[in-house]
């Protein structure tokens, strides 16, 4: 009996995103449920009834939620398939989603403060980066999916902070077109373009 896989989303969203990937880097064929995360389905309900939120990733009879305890799940049950952990797992907490958030709720001079540091975010996350192709070494690893997701919402960042990520992390950005040559993860992202209009349509900005 073959695996049943499916994976309740919202398209623009980061997290979901990583799950995509990981989904097409093992080739591990699924059923996609696009979630209206202001009406969601009584599914989502049910299988997320306490946080409410996607990712879901649902196999067979069983669902995990959390975009890095999905892919952490995909990579264990799929062991056959290309291995997305490193032999020595850790994890990596990034503030750029909620400090990216911040970028495009805030004005005036909690603006100014919040780009201030959401700069500074993304330029530690260069320095770790230093002179390697990828945050894992010779080869893209599980940081570099993790992160990679957010490059997709890197023109919204700009349109928002009114400023050049290019500019203030040129490695960062090579790091991301590098990613991007894969064709597993350019087929995984949306068009940033896409991600702002849809995020205009949630949150107009002035």
């Amino acid at each position: 009996m073959a695996d049943e896989v499916v994976l309740l989303d919202f398209w623009p969203s980061p997290f979901g995103m990583r799950v995509r990937m990981a989904l097409a880097e093992k080739g591990i064929k699924y059923e996609y449920k696009e979630e209206n995360l202001r009406e969601k389905s009584p599914l989502l309900l049910k299988m997320n009834p306490i946080h409410k939120k996607i990712p879901i990733l649902i196999h067979n009879i069983i669902s995990i939620c959390e975009s890095l305890v999905i892919v952490e799940y995909i990579d264990k049950v799929w062991k056959n398939k290309t291995p997305l952990l490193p032999s020595d797992p850790y994890e990596s907490h990034s503030k750029v989603y909620d400090y990216g958030k911040k970028l495009w709720m805030t004005k005036g001079e909690e603006h100014e403060k919040v780009k201030k540091e959401f700069i500074e975010i993304l330029k530690v996350l260069e320095g770790e980066l230093g002179k390697k192709s990828y945050f894992g070494g010779a080869k893209m690893g599980f940081l570099d999916l993790a992160f990679i997701p957010y490059y997709t919402w890197f023109y919204t960042y700009e349109k928002c902070g009114k400023f050049s990520i290019e500019e203030e992390c040129p490695k960062l950005v090579s790091w991301a077109k590098k990613c991007m040559e894969k064709e597993n993860v350019s087929e995984s992202l949306p068009e940033p373009e896409k991600v702002y209009e849809e995020l205009e349509k949630l949150y107009p900005i002035e």
